[in-house]
């Protein structure tokens, strides 16, 4: 027997054959391979190739074992069967049906061909038993086979439900798990503002005896700026969310700078205020980004809330956030005189297995979220984020973003607070 196909060493395209995938092929659970085994054993037959509709391979069986082979394109099996699913010699098209397969190399005196298909399906493919021997197959043993060819495609019928199956549960795990994920950076955001708001509230719960009219008035004011801004972020953070369905999306867009610094400026100059900290920036007003201006506005966010946690409240911490124009791009750094961070702290500072996040000098609780966030979101948007720091003396987070493609289209201020407040 000469079989002109070409036998492979690996499975290079067997991503191309889900069926013989669902069958379990190349794995201990081949069902393929059982299957073409004990329907040669009921047949008595020596040899048996079984093709699937437009796979890359074709699976052979004999008593050495289960083999593939690259298909052979001027196979065309379905054209003998004539719509019936057996071919024996019985059927008017046995002696060409039989000529063909000789011609693609599988030498023979006898054959049998069975049709794989499913229940108010198609066809799936072809399976066919041949060897040397000059008497015909037995008729109940090839009835057997068809039962065991039914059998075969009711196996694979279940394979396919459970496959579908499972890749719901995966979109719908992989869905809540997107979910968990936006409450997580709705929650980091907000953390911040938050600080100041209750740090105010309880001075007017508190000591309001002690302060005069100017003094409420003062704070009035101060919790009114800061409640709005906060409204003006979860409201973007929400929509934002709604919007994505789950899913972090690229949508850039070109927008001055200074604008997205002021948002975060007015969100956390309360905090600030708070933990009695310098909190400044400047932001030239040339300076224009082509970025998503959700996600940059939660990574700068982040890399401010996080310097003023670590930054003293003795009244010589300084945060400062300042822009230029780089090489490579736009640059925009926060420098804070804190706390600072060991080599070590600096080595894993960007690593999502963090299991633990350190306590603020006003011993504010973290998530260990949000650097982890910066970075995603930096890389989704073709930039870079790095980080240089000395314990005792404060730390400096760098970003570099694409500048903005098409001066003449960068939104203005109206713009971005109109597009940041629908996300």
């Amino acid at each position: 027997m000469q079989l002109h196909l070409l036998e492979i060493g690996e499975a290079d395209l067997l991503s191309a054959c889900p069926v013989a995938l669902l069958l379990g092929v190349f794995t201990e659970d081949n069902n393929l391979e059982r299957f073409l085994r004990i329907s040669r054993k009921m047949l008595n037959t020596k040899y048996a190739i079984l093709a699937f509709e437009d796979e890359p391979y074709v699976w052979y069986s004999d008593s050495n074992g289960f083999k593939a082979f690259h298909a052979n394109p001027n196979a065309q099996l379905h054209t003998y069967f004539d719509n019936a699913t057996l071919i024996d010699c019985h059927h008017h098209n046995y002696a060409s049906f039989s000529q063909h397969v000789h011609d693609l190399g599988a030498e023979h005196q006898r054959i049998v061909g069975f049709d794989l298909s499913p229940k108010l399906k198609g066809s799936l493919g072809k399976v066919v038993y041949f060897d040397d021997e000059n008497i015909e197959f037995d008729t109940e043993s090839v009835a057997l086979v068809e039962d065991l060819s039914d059998g075969l495609m009711k196996c694979l019928e279940m394979s396919v439900e459970a496959s579908e199956f499972k890749e719901l549960y995966e979109q719908q795990a992989a869905l809540n798990l997107s979910k968990t994920k936006f409450f997580q950076i709705i929650a980091h955001d907000l953390r911040a503002p938050f600080h100041g708001l209750l740090g105010f509230s309880e001075v007017l719960a508190q000591e309001r005896d002690t302060l005069d009219e100017a003094g409420v008035q003062d704070i009035a004011e101060f919790l009114h700026d800061t409640v709005q801004s906060t409204y003006s972020l979860l409201e973007s953070l929400l929509n934002w969310a709604m919007a994505e369905g789950g899913n972090f999306v690229y949508h850039p867009i070109n927008f001055k700078l200074n604008q997205l610094v002021d948002i975060v400026y007015d969100v956390l100059k309360s905090f600030a205020y708070k933990k009695n900290i310098e909190l400044s920036h400047h932001v030239p007003a040339d300076l224009a980004v082509y970025a998503d201006m959700n996600m940059m506005t939660s990574v700068v966010q982040n890399l401010v809330a996080n310097a003023l946690k670590f930054t003293h409240m003795d009244g010589s911490g300084k945060v400062s956030i300042h822009a230029q124009r780089v090489e490579n791009g736009i640059e925009l750094k926060v420098t804070d005189s804190g706390l600072g961070m060991s080599a070590t702290q600096l080595e894993h500072i960007f690593e999502p297995q963090i299991k633990f996040s350190l306590k603020g000098t006003n011993g504010e609780a973290g998530t260990g979220l949000g650097l982890v966030l910066c970075k995603r979101f930096i890389a989704l948007n073709h930039g870079e984020i790095y980080v240089t720091s000395k314990e005792g003396i404060g730390t400096v987070f760098s970003i570099i973003l694409p500048a903005a493609v098409n001066e003449h289209q960068t939104l203005v201020k109206a713009e971005v607070h109109e597009h940041h407040s629908v996300g």
